[in-house]
């Protein structure tokens, strides 16, 4: 129910009813679409990759013939994630193991199995499709302490199994810095944790994540037979740039390596500012913020945050179906739209901001009817700007920034920099449907 009452006052409903003075109904300045340059190094044959790396006699001599091996998959949107795992599966497979497939991923899917579950099967990583049986619990089991007495959890079908090995992408986190930050480490202590391990660590603040996280990990190597994690790390046009699998006791050498890799090749908006930024989707596939500050730089309070570029007005469209309503990470936008709020699940939204004690993750953002409303309003509340000066950039979310929409205004710059841009359209309008609903940015 979108309904509800503060002090005899309707607050949100299915409409929005508002006065503003001089209405938003005034021209928007045309755009043109460009493409951003990057490197677009990428693997072009995964299967053959990943055979290449199994064939390291230190991670070959890991595995043992008849072992019951846990892969750990997680919730953050992977390039070829499903490719990936099989082709790890098969591998697993052919030097005598018994793999299955668990949700390491801390407290998303609304912190259910269930919901964990689909968060896989939208990746495509489905029973049907591994061929290998997935096993999901919420269910944990302690298997060391750190040095302050923190317990350590871990998945209890991971804790169970005669050998464990996680994927994920190494890439910069969203909300602390380190030699480690979102990657394998993480995933060897959060993700493995659930929500029990997540809520314990998180007790510490992220600030000390880079040396809480590490020590998480030790603590389940030491005390489980970790293989190996599968590293994986992508360009710029969110496609598959390296994979490497790491044998575990590599990992703490290895994987600062791969994040300064990961650093070199990350997209950026290639200007110093803009006056209003549009996000047509966000969610946690995208990032685990729902839009990355590392692009944006806009991070929730309380973060120490240097970056490059200022952005004034931040709009978020539209919510990812592949997060299942988990909005986390709306609160970094300024304006969004009812469509948006609409699709937020709470619960889920809800049980993760919590589990990482960001409350203002999942703070609401001025609503508006409609796509064309949100973008107005954005534009006409930039301070001592008349709207037809402002500096407006769409993206489709923060994982594509090849192609992106900047406003006319913006086209000298991009025509004085063609080692930074190329123009790909003429200026057009923007286009909206009877319902002011933009048209979905491909």
């Amino acid at each position: 129910d979108n309904n509800f009452q503060v002090g005899g006052s309707k607050v949100i409903s299915n409409r929005v009813e508002v006065k503003i003075a001089g209405g938003l109904d005034f021209p928007l300045n045309k755009m043109v679409r460009i493409q951003q340059h990057f490197d677009d190094k990428k693997i072009e044959d995964i299967e053959s990759t990943i055979k290449e790396e199994f064939k390291q006699v230190s991670v070959r001599a890991k595995v043992v013939l008849g072992q019951e091996v846990a892969i750990g998959c997680g919730s953050r949107g992977v390039a070829n994630y499903a490719k990936i795992t099989k082709a790890v599966i098969q591998e697993l497979i052919k030097l005598g193991a018994k793999p299955f497939i668990f949700p390491c991923m801390g407290s998303h899917g609304a912190a259910t199995a269930e919901g964990q579950k689909q968060v896989l099967a939208s990746y495509g990583i489905s029973e049907k499709e591994m061929g290998v049986p997935i096993r999901a619990t919420m269910d944990t089991e302690i298997v060391g302490k750190l040095e302050d007495g923190t317990p350590v959890h871990m998945d209890a079908n991971a804790a169970d199994a005669d050998g464990i090995v996680v994927i994920n992408r190494i890439k910069p986190h969203t909300a602390f810095r380190g030699s480690t930050e979102s990657g394998l480490t993480k995933m060897l202590a959060i993700g493995i944790g659930k929500i029990n391990g997540a809520a314990a660590y998180h007790q510490h603040g992220m600030d000390n994540f880079p040396a809480i996280l590490p020590e998480v990990r030790d603590v389940n190597i030491r005390e489980r037979n970790v293989l190996f994690g599968v590293g994986v790390v992508e360009n710029a046009f969110d496609e598959t740039a390296m994979i490497q699998v790491i044998p575990s006791d590599q990992i703490a050498k290895r994987e600062p390596t791969l994040l300064r890799y990961a650093k070199e090749n990350m997209p950026e908006l290639k200007f110093d500012n803009i006056d209003v930024l549009i996000i047509d989707e966000i969610g946690k596939n995208i990032s685990g913020a729902g839009f990355d500050p590392n692009i944006t730089g806009r991070n929730r309070r309380g973060v120490e945050w240097n970056h490059r570029l200022n952005i004034k007005k931040i709009v978020a469209l539209g919510l990812t179906k592949a997060s299942q309503g988990n909005a986390t990470g709306i609160g970094g936008a300024d304006v969004t739209t009812m469509r948006l709020y609409k699709d937020i699940n709470i619960g889920a939204t809800y049980a993760n901001v919590i589990t990482s004690m960001n409350l203002d993750g999942a703070a609401i953002p001025i609503i508006m009817n409609t796509d064309r409303e949100a973008i107005a309003l954005a534009i006409k509340t930039v301070v001592r700007t008349q709207p037809e000066q402002c500096r407006v950039v769409r993206i489709k979310n923060t994982l594509s920034l090849g192609e992106i929409e900047v406003s006319q205004n913006m086209l000298e710059g991009v025509r004085d920099n063609p080692k930074l841009f190329s123009i790909v359209s003429e200026p057009k309008d923007w286009n909206f449907d009877s319902r002011n609903a933009i048209e979905p940015f491909e």
